[in-house]
């Protein structure tokens, strides 16, 4: 997964993953990124960490706790190496584990549950004519569209008074004089798309409008929360019982959800799946990083698990087409979980993990039964001497967020950079939470949202390999930006040209944000790249957490949420002019050695030569 030299940069495992002793901060090698330095020509050796990951859908961060030295599992790979690469255990680990990911990306089943059909006041049977039952509804105009107003009627008894008289609305009766009311009988849904959601079962709507974004940004919050404790769980319990738990977590509460007696009891479901949900997507990539060796590795974490997400994803719209009653929905994403009871015996507890923490017979009873499967021939004693190397018990300075706002240099990096992870995030949950809202078919939409994203992957990984840092970010926010505007010029009759430019936005944001991960990692000193991309890590989520809200501004205007989207990228893109480059430069490992903010120059204009150094020599004249 690492290889020591890929153009010119040096990309050394002990610089990014250590230094740093507590346990509730991490250290990051982006999935994708790690593609950058996959291992051609030499095995990155493997690690004595213990180990969480932290996401966005389709992308995974490995974090590894620095709780224990390389040393202690240095010659890992070395020792198991008799097992192969890519024998009939390794080959069903990783299938099961990547089986494992694909509920992940039912994450954004939270499209179509929280999705508000049309609707309208109820206009209860009543004594009313025809023509007074048709214009019970006021018109209004809504984005140049005339439309039925959705919170508002005639007052019903005038209405009736009316009819009763014999008069005729429009002719007899000039409807502005009449007085209107609030939807006091409740509303009428329109079942065209949707039977039912969350919006039409607790009446969602008008008044309590409201709480549609809040119910996407309480699940995003557990997601948020789940990020942090899934790795110190499975660190302390191991990554086989947490892998499963948290699968329980998901079907059974995905479960639960369908007798919500409330909203509120719905909210705090979701909250809990979204602690399941990612915590889950963790422990199975450490889970398959820490079994897997060599190239296997790096395609697992690199393409596997992306992949998987995405399958899981695009399973999302056709559940939702063919189940399009929210609760059977829902029975429709708990139910696939009972398929994975099984896998509790196929699937084997970390050798690593289990090294890690003294367990040395159980780590050689699961390599003795992988060289079963793979037919092959294990030496009598597989781990010898094999000891844990604890750090050593010397002063050492811990650095904290703190650190990065006391020097200049830091400071404006740390900035720059949590407003562009925070730009891209909350493009992509926005984009992918407004699939149901396209002017477009709802399910067709979501599915090439979700599609969209596998090309988008294969870019950033090439994107990383062969172009500068800056540049291809940059590029990404540019290119997202001006396609985000364009939508507003696209006419309403032509509904197939703005799903297309909303789903290259939604590819260059994936693209964009897969490039972040590596570029941050880059960026920072060894002592503080834990610290500092753990703050982006959460700024990006606050990304997530507010997208519904931003989406949320098209009920003052149509296209408010892709002009405001667009506007950050654009800002975002300004900021990261001064960004340093770090494509084959070494990485920093001292504060003083990080690269500093500068401004991209153009190669047309001569730019002024700093001053040759003087050298100073001590005189030995004496007087």
């Amino acid at each position: 997964m690492c290889k020591k030299k890929v153009q010119k940069l040096k990309f050394d495992l002990d610089l990014v993953l250590s230094r740093s002793r507590s346990s509730s901060h991490f250290h990051p090698l982006c999935c994708l990124s790690n593609v950058l330095l996959e291992s051609q020509q030499e095995k990155c050796k493997p690690l004595n960490r213990k180990g969480g990951v932290a996401t966005i859908p389709g992308i995974a961060l490995l974090y590894y706790s620095s709780s224990y030295r390389r040393t202690g599992m240095k010659d890992y790979d070395e020792t198991t190496a008799f097992l192969g690469q890519w024998g009939k255990f390794q080959k069903m680990n990783f299938f099961l584990l990547c089986a494992s990911i694909i509920p992940n990306g039912f994450v954004f089943s939270i499209v179509f549950l929280t999705s508000t059909p049309n609707h309208h006041c109820l206009v209860p049977e009543a004594n009313l004519t025809q023509d007074w039952h048709n214009a019970t509804i006021p018109l209004e105009v809504l984005n140049g569209n005339q439309i039925r107003s959705q919170c508002s009627r005639y007052r019903l008894d005038v209405v009736r008074n009316l009819s009763a008289q014999g008069l005729v609305p429009g002719r007899d009766v000039n409807l502005t004089d009449v007085e209107q009311e609030g939807c006091v009988d409740g509303w009428s849904y329109s079942r065209d798309v949707y039977q039912s959601t969350v919006v039409t079962e607790f009446d969602l709507v008008c008044g309590d409008q409201w709480k549609t974004p809040v119910t996407t940004t309480v699940f995003f919050t557990g997601i948020l929360l789940g990020s942090f404790i899934s790795g110190q769980i499975s660190d302390r319990f191991g990554r086989k019982p947490v892998l499963f738990a948290t699968m329980a977590v998901q079907t059974v509460f995905t479960s639960i959800q369908i007798f919500s007696p409330s909203w509120t009891a719905l909210c705090v479901l979701l909250f809990i799946n979204g602690l399941g949900q990612v915590s889950n997507y963790m422990t199975g990539f450490v889970l398959g990083t820490e079994i897997l060796t060599g190239k296997v590795r790096v395609l697992f974490s690199s393409m596997g698990v992306c992949l998987a997400f995405a399958i899981g994803y695009m399973l999302v719209p056709l559940f939702a087409f063919f189940l399009r009653d929210w609760k059977s929905f829902l029975w429709g994403m708990a139910i696939p979980g009972l398929a994975y009871i099984p896998l509790w015996w196929f699937i084997p507890e970390s050798p690593r993990w289990l090294l890690s923490q003294g367990r040395v017979e159980e780590a050689e009873a699961i390599v003795r039964k992988a060289a079963k499967m793979n037919n092959v021939q294990p030496p009598p004693t597989i781990f010898t001497d094999y000891r844990l190397y604890q750090e050593k018990e010397h002063p050492q300075k811990h650095h904290n967020v703190f650190h990065l706002l006391r020097a200049r240099n830091i400071r404006n990096t740390t900035i720059i950079l949590c407003t562009v992870w925070l730009t891209l995030n909350t493009g992509y949950y926005g984009l992918s939470l407004n699939t149901s809202d396209m002017n477009a078919d709802p399910y067709l939409s979501c599915f090439i949202s979700a599609a969209v994203e596998v090309p988008a992957y294969v870019s950033s990984w090439l994107a990383l390999r062969y172009l500068p840092r800056r540049h291809s970010a940059i590029f990404t926010l540019v290119t997202g930006a001006l396609l985000l505007y364009f939508i507003q010029l696209v006419s309403q009759t032509l509904p197939a040209l703005a799903v297309a430019l909303e789903m290259l936005g939604k590819f260059t944001v994936t693209a964009g944000a897969a490039l972040m991960f590596a570029y941050t990692a880059e960026l920072y000193p060894t002592v503080l790249r834990n610290t500092a991309t753990g703050t982006c890590y959460a700024f990006a989520r606050v990304g997530s957490c507010i997208a519904p809200f931003v989406l949320n501004l098209s009920i003052y205007f149509e296209h408010l949420p892709f002009i405001t989207l667009g506007s950050l990228a654009v800002v975002s893109a300004v900021a990261a002019l001064f960004l340093p480059e770090t494509f084959g430069q070494p990485l920093p490992q001292t504060i003083q050695e990080m690269h500093k903010t500068q401004i991209m120059r153009c190669p047309l204009i001569p730019q002024k030569q700093p001053p040759a150094p003087v050298e100073m020599f001590q005189s030995n004249l004496s007087v």
